[in-house]
């Protein structure tokens, strides 16, 4: 058996230890801090970008965590392409951009003759460059890149994380049921075949939410008209094609919740495994209430896996009740984990402590708002509030370290549940919501360097 010698291995190594967040920040501190470096090392003359970063700040090796702070890009960096090369389909100004943040040559891709978006990334995958997207909620999508080890590195922490915060063991005996339309990316499709192949009975397939498939060119193409309709671009017949459009989505919308209640109802009998975001599950939830059905119907040993946060959606105070006790979801078998598209790895609530768990991997940084600072921490005890940063050490297809728009509260402290790893109270919020816009100090010179460069 090969010894293990690599410090970002020997992290790794914990991903199915049960006991992987009984480990205290203080007893982690010196491996992630030898991790970090060996991560800077190999990557600081692979990504453009982050040795722009280094230069700058004048940092050759990682000593703390302090050192790392400058090296982190903030969230907004898979957002730093021109508007323009979306919207005039220049594929190989954007295959370019790519290569600012990834620490592997992009080579050999076929740019000839691409139709839209989806081409582009199709033509990506098949040479191992796996692209997603984020939802554009703020205006403009994020392009993430990742590797097949990113995408192998999901199939495996998904089911670990989930398994541990809910307690319900992968043995293939559930009927899973999706209550809220998924983006169709690379992680996202990775993802959905792990759990379905560790929780869902082959005998009984798996309820797909049915909607259209929202691809990335789909997504792609609203934020594109929505930036149009802005400022003021748009031609008449383009925004009534919009509208005719968003109409036919939200029919395609409504009649899902309604497909998707009646078929929880007729498989009420069934071990249910629902998931979607909140605002997906409240209106399903509703929907079967509203045909005289809940709690007494459904198996008391139903789980649900809830993805994301309430992302704007306005729902009654009461939702998280309201939906445990239309499908009978014991407290203990609510899934929630805290993560990010930028992330590679999740973070899982634990049932006593309401707080979420931070594996080994991730190294968690709090930083004054403008993210350009830490704010002052003991890694032995105590809370500290302010912007969350994370490095993600299983990432390989991007630089791991990110600066989030979330505010936390992060805990060096033993939590409830006995798990003395570090620990992020159950308040997460946006700045963006808190504050109405959301800015990051070195944002703007990371927007100016690739825009240079690409």
């Amino acid at each position: 058996m090969r010894e293990v010698t690599s410090a970002v291995e020997k992290l790794l190594s914990h991903v199915a230890d049960p006991d992987r967040f009984d480990m205290t920040a203080a007893e982690l501190r010196g491996l992630q801090i030898e991790a970090l470096n060996e991560r800077f090392q190999d990557r600081k003359d692979k990504i453009k970008l982050l040795r722009h970063r280094a230069e700058e700040a004048g940092i050759d090796e990682i000593t703390s965590v302090e050192d790392m702070v400058p090296l982190l890009f903030p969230h907004t960096a898979y957002k730093s392409y021109p508007d323009s090369f979306l919207m005039e389909e220049r594929w190989d100004r954007l295959t370019k951009w790519l290569g600012t943040v990834s620490p592997y040559p992009i080579e050999g891709v076929d740019l000839e003759g691409i139709t839209d978006i989806d081409d582009w990334i199709a033509r990506l995958a098949a040479k191992g460059y796996f692209i997603s997207c984020s939802s554009g909620t703020t205006g403009k999508s994020a392009m993430l890149i990742a590797s097949q080890k990113d995408m192998d590195w999901s199939k495996l922490d998904t089911v670990q994380v989930f398994s541990w915060g809910s307690g319900v063991k992968p043995e293939a005996n559930r009927y899973m049921v999706g209550c809220a339309p998924v983006a169709t990316v690379p992680k996202n499709q990775t993802i959905g075949e792990a759990q379905t192949k560790a929780f869902s009975d082959p005998a009984l397939g798996r309820w797909s939410y049915p909607v259209p498939p929202i691809t990335v060119g789909s997504l792609t193409k609203m934020v594109v008209m929505r930036k149009k309709m802005a400022d003021g671009t748009a031609s008449p017949q383009e925004i009534a094609d919009f509208e005719a459009t968003s109409a036919g989505r939200q029919q395609v919308l409504d009649d899902a919740i309604e497909l998707t209640a009646q078929n929880i109802i007729e498989n009420r009998d069934k071990l249910l495994m629902v998931s979607g975001l909140w605002s997906g599950l409240y209106a399903v939830a509703k929907a079967v209430r509203d045909k005289g059905y809940s709690a007494k119907d459904f198996n008391p040993d139903n789980c649900i896996y809830v993805g994301g946060g309430l992302k704007r959606a306005q729902l009654p105070a009461d939702y998280k009740e309201f939906v445990h006790e239309t499908f009978n979801i014991r407290p203990e078998q609510d899934f929630q984990n805290y993560s990010m598209q930028e992330l590679n790895s999740g973070m899982p609530k634990c049932r006593e402590g309401n707080r979420y768990h931070v594996p080994p991997w991730i190294v968690p940084m709090v930083l004054n708002k403008d993210g350009d600072a830490l704010e002052p921490y003991d890694v032995n005890d105590g809370e500290i509030e302010g912007r969350a940063a994370f490095y993600d050490l299983s990432l390989d297809g991007r630089w791991g370290g990110v600066i989030s728009g979330d505010k936390i509260s992060l805990d060096y402290s033993p939590c409830a549940c006995g798990n003395k790893g570090p620990s992020i109270r159950d308040n997460i919020a946006r700045y963006a919501d808190l504050e109405g816009d959301d800015k990051i100090g070195c944002a703007g010179t990371i927007d100016a360097y690739v825009r240079g460069v690409a």
